[in-house]
């Protein structure tokens, strides 16, 4: 853990202590990243999160923001929270390892909505791996917006 980060911060998903140091490793990643406008470590909404705004440039003028909200677990627990604004409501799709009532450890609640419980799923092992894999399935969205 990094020293002075609050490292005994949890959260009720996992019930684990936040990973800031995979966090930041992450973040270092992402803002060399040109698919991101801006990579905020800890923003004060959502001071356990890393928050990736995407470059509207790679979505119609109809989606008006888009965001990946990222949370890590010293344990290996995560979540990743996609999020689209548009002018008429939004699109949520959120990849999810953590121990829950309602699906098995890995789930996915898929888009639009969400909804919960969401769908059981098997995610990888190694975070570069899901972290890979979240990324591709955005970008298949993405290219999904310019083929209609």
């Amino acid at each position: 853990m990094t020293p002075g980060r609050g490292n005994d911060t949890t959260d009720s998903v996992s019930g684990g202590p936040v990973d800031f140091d995979r966090l930041e490793v992450i973040r270092e990643r992402l803002a060399t990243d040109d698919r991101f406008t801006e990579v905020d470590d800890r923003p004060s909404f959502a001071p356990e999160r890393l928050v990736c705004r995407y470059d509207r440039q790679l979505y119609p003028d109809r989606v008006r923001n888009v965001r990946l909200e990222i949370v890590w677990f010293e344990n290996g627990d995560f979540s990743l929270h996609y999020h689209e604004t548009h002018e008429t409501g939004a699109f949520d799709h959120r990849w999810d390892r953590h121990p829950s009532g309602h699906n098995a450890r890995d789930h996915v609640h898929p888009g639009p909505e969400a909804p919960t419980p969401g769908d059981d799923t098997t995610h990888p092992t190694d975070w570069r791996d899901v972290l890979s894999t979240v990324l591709s399935e955005i970008e298949d969205r993405q290219r999904g917006f310019w083929a209609e």
